[in-house]
């Protein structure tokens, strides 16, 4: 018996809370019904939402026009960069090849001062820089100083030549 009363004691709270709720529902603070709050709370919503959609787009379009900046002038110091170093390289490359030319040069002048027999090439140093050859050591003799001046003259690549060697009998 206990339990019926204590679910029928239940029950009228559950139907009086009830009530007071859907009188509450009723109530009409500025005169709009809960469905009309409902709706203009969705109206309000859609309207936030279109706001932050083009506030979004108007961000992204931004965003997408700094980056398409910021990449053409990365492309352009990538360009520059890149003509540098092949300025660079080829500057090294004719410097490079102007010492094969002049270590060329010297290896020639050695070989055929070698070649004259009458020539002891080996008290000659030869040198070589931008084409100018010079000569340094002992020859027996003025006409072997001329000689290995004409030598080294006729080595293709040669601008000049400074003989520096001295005349020693011997």
């Amino acid at each position: 018996m206990t339990s019926i009363v204590l679910t029928r004691s239940v029950h009228v709270l559950a139907v009086t809370a009830l009530a007071f709720g859907l009188a509450a529902c009723d109530k009409a603070d500025d005169g709009k019904t809960a469905g009309q709050k409902l709706d203009s709370a969705i109206s309000h919503t859609q309207h936030a939402a279109e706001k932050a959609g083009s506030q979004l787009e108007d961000s992204a379009v931004k965003a997408g026009d700094a980056t398409a900046t910021a990449l053409d002038r990365a492309g352009e110091k990538i360009v520059s960069a890149a003509d540098m170093a092949s300025a660079k390289m080829e500057e090294g490359a004719a410097k490079a090849g102007a010492a094969l030319d002049d270590a060329g040069i010297t290896a020639q002048v050695k070989t055929d001062l070698f070649k004259a027999s009458e020539i002891s090439a080996l008290r000659i140093d030869v040198e070589t820089k931008a084409g100018v050859v010079t000569l340094t050591g002992t020859v027996p003799s003025e006409a072997l100083k001329t000689k290995a001046t004409e030598i080294a003259k006729a080595v293709k690549g040669v601008v000049s030549v400074s003989n520096h060697l001295s005349v020693k009998a011997g």
